[in-house]
């Protein structure tokens, strides 16, 4: 699986880089795939509400 976050530059989503989830940051591309695959886009807004649960990773 590809892993198009690895490059990212924000902190949030370079912590999700080596999740088994095929992300894909906020581009025209990803907006263009979704259509060509008629999915929807799921959308995180970057909220992380556990101190601690980011601490022991």
């Amino acid at each position: 699986m590809p892993n198009r976050l690895a490059d990212a530059t924000s902190p949030y989503l370079l912590q999700h880089a080596d999740n088994p989830v095929d992300w894909w940051e906020w581009s025209p591309e990803a907006f263009a795939e979704a259509r060509r695959r008629n999915v929807p886009v799921l959308l995180s807004v970057g909220y992380a509400a556990c101190h601690w649960c980011h601490e022991a990773a």
